[in-house]
């Protein structure tokens, strides 16, 4: 992705996840916000947005964070909200026997008493793989690999979804169904 389709990358991320407010509009109760006003607002407040750039960002990423809806006129983040009101209307899934999730070192010691919480976010976020976890931990250094008992967690009566992008949610992970690495993360 070149830095132009980064740049609308990240500040679509900012304002369909955690700050509509920050253009002036705010996300119907599905996350949903009409491409024609976001473009318009975010134009009067200096942001370089066209409809053009937006199905780019939306076409080119590898993670599929966004979605445009069945009619072509609405956008929306996939999952990672921080706005409380927002519903993406996901049916709960059995998850696979185990997924993963990529941290750095040290968040190890709160892990290991709290567990995985969602803390500002809607859901905890799961990896299908190893290597997406890796990816996601390395966003803050050297990542460290969580294996998640996901099978254990669902037959105790944890729910999980599956956002359209392949990521997996939960509300949290109790630190007894987390199998941490056996260096200690170092």
């Amino acid at each position: 992705m070149n830095k132009s389709l980064t740049k609308t990358s990240k500040f679509l991320s900012l304002v369909l996840r955690h700050r509509p407010e920050a253009i002036g509009l705010q996300l119907d109760s599905e996350g949903w916000l009409v491409i024609e006003e976001l473009v318009d607002n975010a134009n009067s407040r200096g942001e370089t947005l066209t409809r053009q750039l937006i199905d780019e960002v939306v076409a080119t990423s590898d993670k599929k964070r966004f979605a445009i809806s069945a009619d072509g006129q609405r956008i929306r983040a996939s999952q990672g909200h921080s706005v409380a009101e927002v519903d993406l209307n996901l049916e709960p899934v059995e998850p696979p026997a185990i997924l993963f999730h990529g941290t750095v070192a040290k968040f190890l010691e709160s892990i290991r008493s709290q567990g995985l919480r969602k803390r500002t976010r809607n859901h905890v976020h799961l990896s299908p793989d190893q290597l997406t976890a890796e990816k996601v931990g390395s966003r803050r250094g050297r990542p460290v690999i969580l294996i998640i008992d996901a099978e254990s967690m669902n037959q105790s009566g944890i729910q999980f979804f599956r956002s359209a992008n392949g990521v997996w949610l939960t509300d949290a992970v109790p630190a007894r169904f987390i199998t941490f690495p056996a260096d200690g993360g170092a």
